[in-house]
Order: C-alpha cells, then sequence, then structure tokens
C-alpha cells in the first residue's frame, strides 16, 4: 500500500516548455478555424468601409488597397491558398 502512496506523490512537475507549446498549438487550431469560417478582415486603411476621403475632404474615393470592398484576405487564408493550388497542379496529370 505504500508504494502506491509513494508513486502517487512523487509525480513530476509539469514542464512550462509544454504548456507554452500546447498553447501555442491551441492559438494554432482556433487561427486556422477562423481563417476557414472568415477568410476575410476589415481592411485596416480604410477600416472595413471601402472608401476614404478625397484629399479636398469634399467628397469620397474609393479604397485602392481593398478596391472598394472594404475586405482584406487573412495571412493564414492565403497561406492555406497558396499550399492547397501547389497541390493541384503537381497532382494534375500530364497530356
Amino acid at each position: 500500500m505504500t508504494g502506491l502512496l509513494l508513486a502517487a506523490t512523487t509525480t513530476a512537475p509539469p514542464n512550462p516548455a509544454s504548456w507554452i507549446a500546447l498553447a501555442v498549438l491551441g492559438w494554432l487550431a482556433l487561427y486556422a478555424a477562423l481563417c476557414a469560417l472568415w477568410p476575410y478582415r476589415a481592411h485596416g486603411h480604410c477600416n472595413g468601409t471601402g472608401k476614404l476621403r478625397s484629399p479636398g475632404g469634399k467628397s469620397w474615393r474609393g479604397c485602392r488597397g481593398c478596391a472598394g470592398t472594404g475586405q482584406k484576405v487573412r495571412a493564414g487564408r492565403r497561406l492555406w491558398d497558396a499550399m492547397t493550388s501547389r497541390a493541384d497542379t503537381t497532382t494534375r496529370k500530364k497530356r
């Protein structure tokens, strides 16, 4: 009986590096889900409106960075699209 108590009480403390690695993996999983569900984010220059004030300040003009949509593709989604398009081109049959 004392062997079981001794084995239960002498466990090593958790390694901080493993907690950090687990947190990073969790963040990556959440970011991957975010990129899959919402591939676009608000464009920073126009704050997601798609338009900017003209230099004179009297009229509006379209944002050139997002082409007037107010949205920009997330970096993770851009990386995913690049990886999948490369995989599609390498597995295509040659004629």
